[in-house]
């Protein structure tokens, strides 16, 4: 991982994405069961409900037994996600209360999950005003509900099926709630949520660019563990040299320390935590050169020139993105190209650089489309003569924790001009609802 650049260096670029779904009918198949795509699909489970007619109706409640899952979109999020969550009634314990015949598209059902283990609380959850016809008496069709969470906590978290209501519109307005007779019903699926691997933001900064051999240089760090032993290190290319020294972060996780530099192959100035570099848990390389003191030889001139080091910068060709539409009822990819970035590194030190992306999630009209389901397939064009050569990240998930776009590795000297691309797709569930979803992808270099 290269060294975190000066503040003057550092860009991070917002774009909004904006995809627009045409509306179409929607398909019922003959289950009549509605379920956004789920990774995990969750287990069956019986539960004995209690469950209250229409007063229209003039029959008494009804306890019987409810079947249904929870599944879920994401069985392994990090804190800070969104996970999606179906709640499919398989069969229901109420039934049609009268001898009329309901019609198709005239149930609405709601209800809620409940959460236990690292996390507690209910999920609301609703599902589309769609179902097959209905024969009087009959049994009620199987029907989905979805909704979302915010994982808070680490740890195993359990999702069982809820009350839920069945409300229905023909003729009146009429309500069936469903109550689980003895809660919570049993676990029907769980998540395994982790705490995530923190963003390494510690850097370092050098008293100066260069020094005579055996000269100090003082070394300044940031955002290192507080009360941590640093390592000072010199680098030749990727390599470690011989001249180290430690500091003790302080209770901020700052530090200032001397670095005696003797290796005249010195490229750079290294800190980390821990017995050995780690681009999690370091900072580094900034450049660094030893000054050639050799004697000038009798009846001889030395010339010297300089070069002028410049900055790690990026600019893009523009600042949206429309993704192609899906039909309602059938979602699936709504795709994209991602506008070319431009990354110039002219700061000619031994530093590489890596351009990495998070999203949010996609809002819309009551609805949101969870930052997970959108994927790139990166591609990273380095321009010819540049000493670095550039690494595209590998596809998949951009998601709201991110990834890396593209990345130009540690060397002896490094720098460049590079062209960055990507291929952009999100998966949209069949049911969204139908309007217009944007989201914010962020772009920093480092």
């Amino acid at each position: 991982m290269g060294a975190t650049p000066p503040s003057s260096s550092r860009r991070s670029l917002r774009w909004r994405w904006i995809s627009l779904f045409g509306a179409t009918a929607l398909a019922v198949t003959a289950g009549g069961a509605l379920a956004c795509p789920a990774d995990a699909a969750g287990t069956n489970v019986d539960f004995a409900t209690h469950c209250i007619p229409p007063a229209v109706a003039g029959i008494p409640p009804i306890d019987g037994t409810t079947t249904a899952n929870v599944s879920v979109d994401n069985a392994s999020p990090k804190v800070g996600d969104t996970v999606t969550v179906t709640y499919t009634v398989v069969t229901a314990a109420a039934s049609n209360p009268t001898d009329l015949a309901l019609p198709a598209d005239i149930m609405t059902p709601t209800g809620k999950v409940t959460l236990g283990g690292a996390q507690t609380g209910d999920v609301t959850v609703a599902g589309p005003k769609k179902n097959p016809p209905v024969p009087g008496k009959a049994a009620f069709p199987s029907f989905s509900m979805t909704g979302t969470f915010t994982v808070t906590k680490p740890g195993q978290i359990t999702l069982s099926p809820g009350d839920y209501n069945i409300h229905t519109s023909y003729i009146l307005e009429l309500d069936t709630p469903c109550t689980v007779t003895n809660p919570p019903a049993p676990v029907s699926g769980t998540v395994t949520a982790t705490s995530g691997t923190p963003a390494n933001t510690r850097a370092i900064s050098l008293s100066s660019a260069s020094g005579n051999p055996g000269a100090g240089v003082t070394v300044s760090g940031s955002n290192f563990t507080p009360g941590a032993t640093v390592t000072l290190a010199g680098r030749s290319g990727d390599k470690q040299t011989a001249d180290t020294a430690t500091v003790t972060a302080n209770a901020q996780g700052s530090f200032s320390g001397s670095l005696v530099v003797n290796d005249k192959t010195t490229t750079g100035i290294v800190a980390y935590e821990g017995s050995s570099w780690s681009a999690d848990k370091g900072a580094g390389p900034a450049a660094y050169v030893v000054n050639d003191t050799t004697p000038v030889p009798p009846g001889s001139q030395k010339l010297t020139t300089t070069v002028k080091a410049g900055t790690l910068s990026m600019s893009q060709a523009g600042d949206s993105v429309a993704l192609s539409s899906v039909d309602f009822g059938q979602g699936g990819a709504s795709t994209g190209k991602l506008q070319t970035v431009t990354v110039k590194d002219f700061r000619g030190g031994p530093a590489g650089w890596s351009l990495t992306g998070k999203v949010t999630d996609f809002s819309g009209p009551g609805a949101k489309i969870d930052a997970g389901k959108l994927s790139w397939t990166p591609a990273c064009t380095t321009k010819a003569g540049s000493p670095s050569t550039c690494k595209a990240g590998s596809a998949g998930t951009v998601g709201s924790s991110g990834a890396t776009l593209a990345s130009t590795s540690d060397g002896t000297l490094t720098g460049g001009e590079f062209t960055v691309d990507a291929g952009l797709s999100l998966d949209v569930p069949a049911f969204t609802p139908p309007g217009s979803y944007s989201g914010v992808l962020t772009l920093t270099l480092t």
